[in-house]
């Protein structure tokens, strides 16, 4: 469990940055409403944090604020639609907190834990966690690293945006979550190349079943497009000879 480490530069929770005017003037779109339902308020609540200190503090670009709802916000919040009830989910490198924290907004049922190497975010999750009552853990550290696997191994469900390419996602992911459970992995229009060249990485890392998604259909335009690679039990996986022979076709 991540503890919260003060610094003179850190904002309170108690005291959280006021949203300028023109933060605050930004109303949510009408989908918003069928994801968050009543939380709502709480993902205008973040979503005002990530256009005041997010932007101060380095995790989100400038140029990002007139599009968090749909590019960032909602787009994270729909991939709730591939996971089950009551799932524990560990989402890596989660930076602001995305996709993680707008799963946890919508999704309150989910038991989440956030991994983030850098202080200054896990600052700031801790910080937007504790003003928002959220029920979400966050764990500082390399989701490689084995006090990390320890503490938030054993997973369901492992998530990421923007964090590494799918090869060596796979090999840091899967070790998070039990066989058969999933990685979920937020990519871009190029998903079914990046899956194609790197699934001779996957199937070394024990992932096998890999499947480009796509959620969020009349919420976001475009949907949101996920990489979804299952963990395969050790006697389900092909053997060395047979990953070999697939590198070389």
């Amino acid at each position: 469990m991540f503890h919260v480490e003060r610094d003179p530069g850190a904002t309170n929770p108690d005291h959280s940055p006021e949203p300028s005017d023109a933060v605050a003037a930004v109303e949510p779109p009408p989908v918003a409403t069928r994801v968050f339902g009543e939380r709502l308020p709480l993902a205008e609540r973040y979503h005002a944090v990530l256009a005041t200190a997010g932007v101060e503090r380095g995790l989100i670009g400038p140029r990002e604020i007139p599009r968090l709802w749909e590019r960032h916000i909602l787009n994270c919040a729909v991939v709730g639609e591939l996971i089950p009830p009551g799932a524990a989910v560990v989402d890596i490198g989660s930076g602001a907190g995305l996709p993680g924290i707008p799963l946890a907004i919508a999704r309150p049922d989910l038991r989440i834990t956030l991994v983030e190497p850098l202080l200054r975010r896990t600052i700031f999750l801790a910080e937007f966690i504790e003003a928002a009552g959220l029920e979400v853990t966050v764990v500082r550290g390399r989701a490689e690293q084995p006090d990390v696997r320890k503490e938030a191994g054993g997973a369901d469900v492992v998530t990421s945006r923007a964090v590494a390419p799918l090869g060596k996602l796979a090999k840091w992911s899967l070790p998070l979550v039990h066989d058969h459970g999933r990685m979920l992995a937020l990519k871009g229009s190029s998903a079914a190349e990046e899956l194609e060249r790197d699934q001779a990485d996957i199937a070394r890392a024990g992932g096998g079943n890999a499947q480009v998604l796509e959620c969020g259909a009349g919420i976001v335009s475009p949907a949101t497009v996920v990489l979804s690679v299952e963990r395969l039990p050790r006697s389900e996986r092909p053997g060395r000879k047979a990953t070999r022979r697939g590198r070389k076709s």
